[in-house]
């Protein structure tokens, strides 16, 4: 059976230490408050349980099987939780009896373990702000930042509704990104997969045919020939080297210094850029005007919106304009040194919007027309995508072919 390291106030005043047994952490309390102590702190002791030494594993061990149980938790469960949560906490209901609540009602296993978690964290004295910060797997650095936020303010309800239509929005923003890059993507695998079967089945035939005229091949033809014998006789090596490339360059990209340069590249690419700076002053508007309009002050509410930008660069750009904020500048004219990111007509519309004390309002309307151009300026880029990748498709396949083809126009002077 578990044995529980318990503190407990006594009802003269006094702090008293402990341990018991009992089969779970509601037992324990149990427990506890028949001892007359009201609980302060409940942890299990590492290693007991069942008379029975228990194995240790490394720590590596154990942070790994962690993280890759905080992964399970789906989006839809976290959303689901995050908007029960706060309607909970509307209707009156402790915070502690709305986590056992949700921890029951949740169907998913992962997810109700990690309600668990954050259960047992709470009713240990942490707030629920840390106790969500010791999963950031499963709960982002903005999501906490604005539920410390709506701690903090006593409107933690109100946050918490914002955070839940903040992650349907975004859901649904992802969701017709993917849908808009489905139809280029297999377009891209049909031609990776025409190029290699044309290398390893259609070319060989051709080859053995070159090979008994007994003349030089033109240029073209020798460089698909070779491509083929490349594909054909060092093909797995040259997938695995591909991989471990892949997977290298993605590692330096995950480092600080890589990730700084793949965003930068990223924004002056000449059609992704625009969009990925469009899609970050998106966000920020719109946890911006959320945070605001639920009562956060605006500094607190600009230090916890720039982590929702993405792009480290353009997250720079505005703890920039932060810094003048809390100098005493104005928002707008802070925000307009950040060309990369608000355009000038943006942040002429934010100092308005400032100026008449209904800032909030209009960062969500902005938010709102910017994600509707977005969508359309996606539309007009997946529009002209198309066709890119279809020129780029006949062109691999027409040079294969003319390669193929030129051999056969001399092949009569070859004969000869």
């Amino acid at each position: 059976m578990p044995i529980f390291q318990y503190k407990g106030l006594q009802a003269s005043g006094g702090v008293t230490e402990g341990q018991l047994e009992a089969v779970g952490r509601p037992e324990a309390f149990r427990q506890i408050e028949a001892l007359g102590l009201r609980p302060i702190s409940l942890a299990e002791k590492a290693g007991a349980g069942n008379g029975e030494k228990s194995l240790a594993l490394p720590a590596s061990l154990k942070s790994f099987s962690f993280s890759r149980k905080s992964h399970r938790v789906s989006a839809r469960s976290l959303e689901n939780f995050t908007r029960l949560l706060s309607s909970l906490l509307a209707a009156g209901v402790p915070l502690s009896r709305a986590l056992v609540i949700l921890h029951k009602e949740t169907s998913a296993p992962a997810a109700q373990a990690k309600w668990k978690e954050i259960h047992d964290l709470v009713i240990d004295g942490m707030s629920l702000a840390d106790a969500m910060s010791k999963s950031p797997d499963t709960f982002p650095r903005v999501y906490t930042a604005m539920v410390q936020a709506g701690e903090t303010g006593g409107f933690l309800d109100v946050v918490l509704a914002q955070i839940a239509d903040f992650q349907a929005r975004e859901k649904d923003l992802r969701s017709k990104v993917l849908a808009a890059m489905l139809y280029p993507s297999i377009l891209l695998v049909l031609a990776l997969s025409v190029l290699v079967f044309l290398l390893t089945f259609f070319i060989p035939k051709f080859q053995i045919i070159f090979s008994g005229l007994g003349a030089a091949l033109p240029l073209p033809t020798q460089i698909v020939l070779a491509v083929s014998h490349i594909v054909r006789s060092y093909g797995l090596f040259v997938v695995v080297g591909v991989v471990v490339a892949v997977l290298l360059v993605r590692s330096w990209f995950a480092s600080e210094k890589g990730r700084r340069v793949w965003e930068g590249l990223v924004l002056r690419a000449p059609l992704v850029g625009p969009l990925v700076a469009q899609f970050a002053m998106a966000r920020f508007c719109r946890m911006l005007g959320t945070l605001l309009g639920a009562g956060v002050p605006l500094v607190q509410g600009l230090n916890v919106a720039r982590k929702s930008i993405g792009n480290q660069i353009l997250v720079d750009a505005v703890t920039r304009a932060i810094e003048r904020v809390q100098q005493g500048g104005q928002l707008g004219a802070s925000l307009a040194e950040c060309r990369g990111l608000f355009p000038g007509s943006v942040s002429e519309m934010v100092a308005v919007a400032e100026e008449s004390g209904k800032l909030d309002a209009e960062l969500v309307r902005i938010a709102n027309v910017t994600e509707g151009d977005l969508d359309r300026e996606l539309k007009t880029a997946v529009a002209f995508a198309e066709p890119l990748l279809l020129f780029f498709i006949a062109g691999f396949i027409g040079t294969i072919f003319i390669s193929m083809v030129l051999p056969i126009f001399t092949m009569q002077e070859y004969i000869k």
